[in-house]
């Protein structure tokens, strides 16, 4: 859906441009936006690379397990019905770290790999994963079933809480911002309610589905 939509934006504008007489204009953005994009892809490898170190060197050095270890309390809190030895609070962990320095990139793999450990967990539950469905010409499509668990892991990975924005920080950087850290308390602020807000939604579903 996203790709029709964005070819139509594009599609609209270039002939919005061609019937104005703006053709000119419009293939000077196109290389500007080109070597642009480049230019911040070089930026943003250059961060990924350096915070990966940093996240490979506190795994390698043990720094990541103590702060699993300081973030069990929350998780398990979080997370009650996930036995406290299964694989899937490793990853989730990780995944909450990477998004607490702000990167959303770095907090994929893990989050891909929770995911993955949940749905092993529910099939551990004795729980089917899918349900079959028929489509309107009677063929058969088996559709996952999200646990509580991957909804809840969901959701604050949607809200996440970030304390060093560094995505933005380095956005900002590039742009040429005089202050590119300006935004960080900003977005701790708003990502706290927004988690905050969340965390309260999934504990209420979870007591009404206790009643």
């Amino acid at each position: 859906m996203l790709n029709k939509l964005w070819a139509g934006m594009i599609l609209i504008g270039i002939c919005f441009g061609a019937v104005t007489g703006h053709m000119t204009e419009i293939s000077g953005a196109v290389i500007e936006s080109a070597k642009e994009a480049v230019s911040l892809s070089i930026t943003m490898l250059g961060v990924v690379g350096a915070w990966s170190g940093v996240m490979k060197i506190a795994e390698d050095s043990g720094l990541l397990k103590e702060v699993e270890k300081g973030l069990s309390p929350l998780v398990h809190f979080l997370f009650p019905r996930i036995p406290k030895e299964h694989k899937s609070l490793e990853y989730i962990t990780t995944n909450i770290v990477a998004n607490l320095l702000g990167l959303g990139w770095g907090a994929t793999p893990a989050g891909l790999k929770a995911m993955e450990e949940l749905a092993n967990l529910e099939k551990e539950r004795g729980n089917s994963a899918y349900f079959i469905d028929k489509n309107k010409d009677h063929t058969e499509q088996h559709i996952r079933i999200a646990s509580n668990e991957m909804c809840t892991f969901l959701i604050l990975n949607i809200s996440s809480l970030q304390l060093i924005p560094m995505n933005m920080i380095a956005y900002r950087s590039q742009y040429g911002s005089a202050n590119p850290t300006a935004i960080v308390a900003p977005a701790m602020i708003a990502t706290m309610v927004s988690t905050a807000i969340a965390v309260i939604f999934c504990k209420v579903l979870e007591g009404k589905q206790k009643e």
